[in-house]
């Protein structure tokens, strides 16, 4: 695998995270960086936590 796919693919992961986050309203923006750093673990914790009232 390139790293140019890698970095497609890690790139996309975030914005889909930012956008799940938002959906649970939480800031997308912070979900964004978290992702950068953590990658699929961020998901994780983003899909087990619960809706932010």
């Amino acid at each position: 695998m390139d790293v140019s796919q890698y970095a497609v693919g890690w790139g996309t992961l975030t914005l889909i995270n930012a956008g799940i986050a938002q959906g649970k309203n939480r800031s997308g923006f912070n979900w964004f960086l978290l992702t950068l750093i953590l990658g699929p673990l961020a998901t994780f914790f983003l899909v087990i936590t619960d809706k932010k009232e």
